[in-house]
C-alpha cells in the first residue's frame, strides 16, 4: 500500500491496510451484526486473500470485498457458505460517494496479492471466543483441548440422556459440521476420527447439539465451531484420555435422576439402562 496504516471506514467496520495484511475492526452498536461484534477485529494476511472485488450495493452504496482463499480462514470453513450476505465479515459497505477511494484501495491491494488456490493451512487466526454457548438441548464448552456437551433435561432426547454428558478431546476429532440456526434444523456436530459418516439425526447424536429459537445463534455457535475446527486441524490424533469426572451439585444430580425416572416410567429407558445410569449419576457425587 502507499502508506502503512491507511484506514478505510465503512458501515459497521473499518479496514486498516498494512504492508502484509488487512486489519478489520468491527464497530459495536445496535445496528452492527452480532457476529461482527463477537469477532471484534481480525487480521487477514495478504497471503490469505485470493482476490478483491468492488461492486455497487443497495441504496446508494458500494461494496469492497476481499475473497479469502479456500482453507485459509477457519471461520469461513466452518460456515461453509451459509452466512447471509449482510453477515459476511469480508464485505465493507461504503457510501457511493467513496467509490473512487474504494477503487484506489482495491487496485492497490490487488497489486500485492501473490497467492491463489486452496491454502494448506489456516492463515487467519480463529476467533478467541465465545468458548461456550447454549444450544436447545445442552450447553457446549471448549477449553482449547476438550469439547464438552452437558445435556439439559428440558431439551435433550432420551438417546442423549442414556449416553450421558460428553467430552471429546480435539485429538479424537476429524472436524466439525455447523448448520446455521437461521435455516431449518441447525446444529453443531463433532466429526470423530473413529466413526464414519453417520445418518443419525443431530437430536439423537451424543456428538451433536441442536439449535432452536434463541439457542445456538450464529454469533455464538459459529465462532465456537471455528475455534474447535482450528484446534482440530493443528492437533495430532491421539488416544482420548478419559478425564476425571467433576463433582456435581447434589441438587443437579437429584434433578437428573428424577428426569431419568420419568423416562423410565414412560418406557423410553429399560430397567437395566435406568439402573446403570442412576449408578453413574450417584457416582458423580
Amino acid at each position: 500500500m502507499s502508506r502503512m496504516g491507511d484506514v478505510l471506514a465503512g458501515f459497521h467496520a473499518a479496514w486498516e491496510f498494512e504492508s502484509d495484511s488487512v486489519l478489520i475492526r468491527y464497530e459495536r452498536g445496535i445496528r452492527t451484526p452480532k457476529l461482527f461484534q463477537a469477532l471484534g477485529e481480525r487480521r487477514v494476511p495478504l497471503e490469505a486473500i485470493a482476490g478483491v472485488t468492488l461492486t455497487r450495493g443497495k441504496r446508494g452504496t458500494v461494496v469492497l470485498r476481499v475473497e479469502p482463499r479456500p482453507g485459509a480462514d477457519p471461520l469461513m470453513e466452518a460456515a461453509a457458505g451459509q452466512l447471509k450476505e449482510s453477515g459476511d465479515p469480508y464485505r465493507l459497505v461504503l457510501p457511493a460517494e467513496r467509490e473512487v477511494l474504494a477503487e484506489y484501495y482495491a487496485d492497490e491491494l490487488r497489486g500485492l496479492l501473490t497467492e491463489s488456490g486452496p491454502a494448506d493451512r489456516f492463515l487467519v487466526e480463529p476467533p478467541k471466543g465465545p468458548l461456550s454457548f447454549k444450544a436447545y438441548d445442552g450447553k457446549a464448552t471448549f477449553d482449547g483441548r476438550t469439547v464438552s456437551f452437558r445435556w439439559f433435561w428440558t431439551g435433550a432426547s432420551s438417546a442423549k440422556w442414556k449416553a450421558g454428558d460428553q467430552n471429546f478431546s480435539v485429538g479424537e476429532l476429524n472436524g466439525v459440521e455447523w448448520r446455521s440456526p437461521e435455516v431449518f434444523e441447525g446444529h453443531l456436530r463433532l466429526l470423530r476420527r473413529d466413526v464414519g459418516t453417520t445418518a443419525v439425526q443431530a437430536d439423537q447424536d451424543p456428538a451433536a447439539v441442536v439449535f432452536g429459537l434463541g439457542y445456538g445463534p450464529v454469533h455464538e455457535s459459529l465462532p465456537f465451531a471455528a475455534a474447535v475446527l482450528a484446534a482440530v486441524r493443528t492437533s495430532s490424533p491421539v488416544a482420548a484420555v478419559p478425564a476425571a469426572a467433576p463433582r456435581r451439585d447434589p441438587a443437579d444430580i437429584a434433578e437428573r435422576i428424577r428426569h431419568l425416572g420419568e423416562l423410565h416410567q414412560a418406557g423410553l429407558v429399560t430397567d437395566e439402562e435406568f439402573s446403570v445410569k442412576k449408578a453413574e449419576l450417584l457416582a458423580e457425587l
